[in-house]
């Protein structure tokens, strides 16, 4: 997007009507109202004036709307060659009443804060440009024009006001811990980007967004992500889009751990282990399914249940990649990442034809929807193998973890009657009563683990011989 936006076709009447209505406040007998915010960091006050709804305009630079402005590339065609057109305030609009995960869909939380001014009108006021351009308030002023309320309390920013104080005040206010409505997940990330992009060190950065700095390094390893899968996505037309992964936050943030983990033990099968996780989160599964998917995965559980047609083998990698104009080289990915991102690049391009039903033949939806059924299916059989290996792994340590957990007991006990002896405080009835449930409990664990075990080891005679010698 660009970094200024020029401004309103009727700029000039709003900056009369603006200073009109500031002259006006200032005149009466009452103390004129003003609102606090963070301009250039430091913190002003601005006076609150009414404005009419229908006289403001969307800013075309919130945040609230970044990532979901790709919803419908006509509308955003229209948006990006004029933000002031009544079909790029239209479209501004509806992004900002729709679900930030899937803008077809009416936001209920807009619906909320709608009833909410209907029933208690405006509590707090919005912020806007002396030009008329909404820097904070653009959802309130949505819900108050459905409503049909003719003006919006809103201050006024200093004349000199710019886009990047526009950006900036905005990000302040919205971040604000006591916020009504937050930033999708997407537009936060980018709004963290941008921030970056800008300069600021990542403790300022962390402290505006209320967050820390290993946060803010997560982020935007998780946006860099994001884009790499839009990418990879994109065949002609067709391609995902950033609010595709709106409901994926936790899953992420997961992955994040568990990459950084194991790329410290080994780089190779980290990436692979990316590329599948990766896919599984592009296909929908829950974050308890995709935590299923382990370095292993493909060898012992995915690659008997791909058909046939996918399991494609990608080129023999070269053994280093060269960096042009460096002089340099880097270890090129191994032929098991190579294949799991071929893999994942087929389910990509998959799923942007499937969104992409204004764009893409019939022909090609048919094919997308069939590839990515007989992935889904693939990858779910292959988790539910997972989970029902690792029920049966716990079964099997069952019994040696409660030895063990009685092991830690016993050496607990033996603390205990060390101090009991410093202070003669021991029970000795009833130390004496717990040994003998003990016995018990000894020769019934002999006689069922010689049940089970044919060749017992040196722990299992030991038992024997000790319970033997109880009889």
């Amino acid at each position: 997007m660009p970094t200024d936006f020029g401004v309103p076709p009727i700029a000039d009447e709003n900056r009369a009507l603006v200073e009109q209505r500031l002259q006006d406040a200032r005149a009466g007998d009452a103390v004129p109202e003003t609102l606090r915010v963070e301009f250039r960091d430091r913190p002003i006050h601005v006076e609150v004036i009414d404005m009419p709804v229908d006289r403001l305009y969307y800013n075309p630079a919130t945040h609230r709307v970044s990532a979901q402005r790709s919803h419908d590339p006509v509308q955003e065609e229209a948006l990006t060659k004029d933000h002031w057109s009544d079909a790029g305030q239209s479209y501004l609009h509806h992004l900002l009443t729709a679900m930030p995960s899937d803008p077809h869909q009416r936001d209920p939380d807009f619906d909320k804060l709608k009833e909410s001014l209907r029933e208690h009108r405006q509590n707090e006021p919005g912020l806007i440009s002396r030009e008329g351009v909404l820097v904070n308030g653009n959802t309130r002023r949505a819900a108050l024009k459905e409503l049909g309320v003719q003006s919006i309390r809103v201050g006024v920013l200093p004349a000199s006001c710019t886009w990047d104080d526009i950006r900036s005040v905005e990000l302040s206010l919205q971040l604000r811990p006591d916020r009504r409505r937050e930033y999708s997940y997407i537009n936060q990330l980018i709004a963290i980007e941008e921030q970056i992009g800008q300069g600021q060190p990542l403790a300022a950065i962390a402290r505006l967004f209320h967050t820390s700095t290993p946060a803010l390094e997560r982020d935007t390893w998780v946006l860099g992500q994001l884009r790499d899968l839009v990418k990879r996505s994109e065949r002609g037309r067709n391609k995902l889009r950033l609010m595709d992964f709106e409901d994926a936050k936790e899953s992420f943030a997961e992955l994040y751990r568990t990459y950084i983990k194991e790329k410290a033990k080994n780089r190779e099968k980290a990436d692979t282990l990316l590329e599948y996780r990766l896919a599984a989160i592009v296909l929908d599964f829950a974050k308890t399914d995709v935590r299923k998917i382990r370095t292993d995965f493909r060898e012992k559980f995915l690659a008997r249940r791909l058909p046939e047609g996918f399991h494609t083998v990608a080129p023999e990698p070269p053994k280093v990649v060269s960096i042009p104009g460096l002089n340099r080289s880097v270890p090129a990915p191994s032929s098991g990442t190579a294949e799991a991102r071929a893999l994942t690049d087929v389910l990509l391009r998959a799923k942007a034809t499937q969104k992409s039903t204004n764009t893409a033949t019939v022909e090609e939806l048919t094919k997308a929807h069939s590839s990515v059924s007989v992935l889904r299916d693939a990858f779910e059989e292959s988790i539910q193998a997972v989970h029902k290996a690792d029920r049966e792994q716990k079964k099997r340590l069952a019994a040696p973890d409660r030895v063990n957990a009685a092991v830690d007991e016993l050496q607990q006990c033996v603390t205990d009657l060390v101090l009991a002896r410093g202070n003669n405080s021991l029970d000795e009835g009833s130390f004496d009563d717990a040994l003998v449930a003990l016995r018990k409990a000894l020769t019934q664990m002999s006689a069922e683990a010689s049940k089970s075990i044919q060749l017992p080891g040196e722990g299992l005679s030991w038992l024997r011989e000790a319970v033997r010698g109880q009889r």
